[in-house]
């Protein structure tokens, strides 16, 4: 007969597994928990390098929000501060992955959803980096091992992976990661994120879905005043394809535009808001609220999301994300 303090650490246990947060597929839809789910979502690529309770902090503002996942980069080296979770070559790279692991257990009890991002090297984020297949191979092993048990985290094998600079990861090496991810952790979801203009995505993403076998599709649209108009026919054209293809997938905006990227064009409130409408009504499955470092300044004050050492990432917004970020819960919801 079970004593009493038995019945009690059984009950916690099972309270702690329930309590848990889960994501999964349901056709063309993300899932919380088993519930479909919209993917809300705002960039927050530097955490690994915040204070706890800078972290807390905005967490707290984005639950209140209404935002249920984040995008935070495993390999980030930004402004000559290199808080990576994994080393160059891919080995585990302390305390950074300790942080990592940290971050994913507080948004698991928020309810909240992970992009852990990898990316081999770009001007922004440093390196060089997970050059060679075996450095990038390490880095996933590292990452999915260590961080399992979390159902609340997918993984992007590749930020940005057919840009042909250091970024760039051949479709064999995403498909050989995409095995290793499978063998370590079968139902652990798995993108690989391109970027292009809409047409060219149309003619690329089978070989993603076919041959590397990721469990959506991430494409990281053009930049430009006309973006948010067409948000809608850009995922409408998708989810078409997808039809005559006789495939099935989430349909991801894991990237769109942000203020602060060029010093031409600054989207306006009305922006943001008519591009979650276009990729809600569109059919997509996610939308991030994208921000970083300020174009045209030498700093890159204010750095947003790509810098959170000195200022929280709310602390860092001006008036017109700060207004996005009030707002945004309400479109998601009903999608106008």
């Amino acid at each position: 007969m079970k004593s009493r303090l038995q019945i009690l650490l059984l009950c916690l246990i099972a309270r702690s597994i329930s309590q848990a947060t889960e994501l999964g597929l349901d056709a063309t839809h993300f899932t919380i928990n088993g519930r479909r789910t919209f993917l809300l979502g705002i960039s927050y690529y530097g955490a690994l390098g915040a204070p706890e309770d800078f972290i807390s902090k905005d967490l707290d503002d984005m639950e209140r929000d209404g935002f249920n996942w984040i995008r935070v980069w495993a390999t980030w080296a930004a402004f000559g501060n290199n808080i990576s979770a994994v080393e160059n070559d891919g080995a585990a790279r302390e305390p950074y992955l300790t942080k990592l692991e940290s971050l994913l257990q507080d948004c698991d009890r928020r309810g909240m959803i992970v992009d852990v991002t990898v990316s081999r090297q770009n001007d922004t984020t440093g390196g060089p980096r997970l050059q060679k297949f075996e450095e990038h191979e390490r880095a996933v092993r590292v990452l999915v091992e260590r961080l399992r048990p979390y159902r609340n985290w997918y993984l992007d094998l590749g930020n940005e992976r057919n840009i042909q600079d250091k970024r760039f990861v051949p479709y064999e090496d995403l498909q050989k990661l995409r095995a290793l991810v499978r063998e370590l952790d079968p139902k652990r979801l798995v993108t690989a994120s391109h970027s292009s203009d809409d047409e060219s995505f149309l003619k690329t993403f089978e070989k993603y879905l076919r041959d590397v076998k990721v469990d959506f599709l991430a494409n990281h649209r053009p930049r430009s005043a006309a973006s948010a108009e067409e948000s809608r026919v850009a995922v409408e054209s998708c989810r078409k394809r997808l039809k005559e293809l006789d495939l099935n997938s989430p349909i991801h905006l894991q990237e769109p535009f942000r203020r602060g990227y060029t010093k031409g064009w600054e989207p306006t409130v009305e922006d943001f808001f008519r591009d979650l409408r276009g990729a809600i009504k569109g059919g997509a499955a996610g939308w991030c609220f994208h921000n970083g470092a300020q174009a045209g300044r030498q700093d890159g004050v204010p750095r947003r999301s790509f810098d959170l050492r000195e200022t929280r990432l709310y602390d860092q917004f001006d008036s017109a994300e700060l207004e996005v970020t009030r707002k945004v819960k309400g479109i998601a919801a009903n999608g106008n």
